[in-house]
């Protein structure tokens, strides 16, 4: 078990951090979620048969994919749903990572990772990187890295532009939305490898699709999906 510091008790106690889903506090060998909210979380068990399941089929006949998973069932307004607005709308990148850390432990157990040579976060464009200040899906990725020891290219795609947000479009006005708004910067990087496409949340696999149509496009790339959350349909 990881030591903890006096100067992480004392900042503790100065700063409580609170359960990003119910706000009670956490303990000092909590993380983001407390363990009660843990325990509760609605995963999917996508990663124990990472082949074939409700978001590997979302892609079957449209981009080949050999493994895909996400950690909890996202339903939007949920409480559980907190964990991707306050990673992306309230300034907390750290959730993004902390989660990935978490992903990467309890998805490791199942052999995900294995043979996975890149990890790739889906870009957000400039502007919107920003505005914001970060990339959410890198910071999910960088969580992920930090723990399986996998390189992270951040450049080897890129976003050329922002449309507009997709919450409230259906699947086909979310397919329009993201044509053509990836271009491949680095092929090198990626070509020949299998890659971990890496986003924070997969409603109808649009921006997956897309995002992963022009990675293939470096030739022999092999592709693996990975999201945070997971809306049902």
């Amino acid at each position: 078990m990881k030591k903890i510091s006096l100067w992480q008790r004392l900042l503790d106690l100065l700063a409580p951090r609170l359960c990003t889903v119910c706000g009670r506090r956490l303990s000092l060998s909590e993380r983001v979620l407390c363990a009660s909210c843990n325990m509760h979380l609605p995963r999917t068990g996508f990663q124990l048969n990472a082949s074939d399941n409700m978001m590997a089929r979302l892609f079957w006949g449209i981009i080949p994919v050999e493994r895909a998973t996400a950690l909890f069932y996202y339903e939007a307004s949920s409480k559980d749903s907190n964990i991707i607005y306050d990673l992306k709308y309230h300034d907390h990148p750290e959730i993004g990572e902390e989660m990935g850390q978490m992903i990467a432990r309890e998805f490791a157990e199942s052999g995900f990772f294995d043979g996975i040579d890149l990890i790739v976060p889906v870009p957000l464009a400039r502007s919107r990187q920003r505005h914001r200040g970060y990339n959410q899906s890198q910071c999910i990725a960088k969580g992920i890295a930090d723990v399986t020891g996998l390189p992270l290219s951040k450049r080897a795609v890129r976003r050329t532009t922002f449309k507009k947000s997709q919450t409230q479009m259906g699947r086909w006005e979310r397919q329009e939305n993201v044509a053509d708004v990836f271009r491949l910067t680095d092929a090198a990087a990626v070509s020949g490898k299998h890659v971990l496409l890496v986003d924070d949340v997969v409603t109808t696999g649009a921006t997956m699709t897309a995002c992963a149509r022009e990675l293939l496009t470096a030739g022999n790339v092999r592709l693996s999906l990975l999201s945070l959350g997971f809306a049902k349909s």
